[in-house]
């Protein structure tokens, strides 16, 4: 039986390794990535329509104005949003998307989508966050102390996920996430209209 691919959302404070988790759960090819819109500027290797589209404010505006966004926020002064058609695309075709989103979108997909699973990476520690974060080189000390103090707002909001996911092993953490996709596929509520093509026969 293959239905509807699931909607699988990972969110986590920069630096919590979420980004790496997706990085190795595409290489499987039994997941694809929803590629988020965004106005801030490329890092170093980033690829325009691969890592993320990279738009002005004025395009980001123009696609709020016609609704193409399934969501959006603004975190450290750039918008990030999450193109809708690609997604409804891909789970139709029985594929399982993955939106690596930040907290304040992923709120928005949940009302908007509340069947899709939930997934809040954690780091173990701050002090290791924080040494995550600096080991990066692409930003400032500024800009690292407001990512830790959003941290910090973020693991407030662990309720909000249906799975919490503490990444202090690489592999251990992407197993995890392939566990609870197979599990997610076991729910009774998937297998309602086979059961019920069935019994008509």
């Amino acid at each position: 039986m293959k239905g509807e691919g699931l909607k699988i959302v990972l969110s986590g404070p920069s630096g919590s390794g979420k980004g790496t988790i997706v990085q190795e759960l595409l290489k499987d090819g039994n997941y694809k990535l929803s590629i988020s819109a965004t106005t801030r500027k490329a890092r170093t290797g980033e690829v325009d329509g691969v890592h993320y589209f990279f738009k002005t404010q004025a395009e980001f505006e123009d696609m709020i104005d016609h609704e193409q966004l399934l969501e959006y926020a603004c975190f450290c002064n750039n918008y990030y949003g999450t193109p809708k058609a690609f997604i409804d695309e891909t789970v139709s075709s029985g594929a399982d998307i993955l939106l690596e989103i930040e907290i304040q979108g992923a709120l928005q997909v949940k009302r908007k989508y509340p069947e899709a699973i939930f997934i809040f990476i954690m780091p173990p520690t701050f002090d290791e966050l924080k040494s995550r974060l600096k080991g990066r080189n692409t930003e400032s000390d500024e800009v690292i102390n407001q990512r830790l103090a959003r941290a910090r707002e973020e693991l407030m909001l662990f309720k909000e996920y249906d799975y919490i996911i503490i990444n202090d092993n690489l592999q251990d953490a992407v197993d995890k996430v392939i566990a609870i996709s197979l599990t997610e596929k076991l729910k009774s509520s998937r297998y309602k209209a086979f059961i019920e093509d069935m019994l008509q026969n």
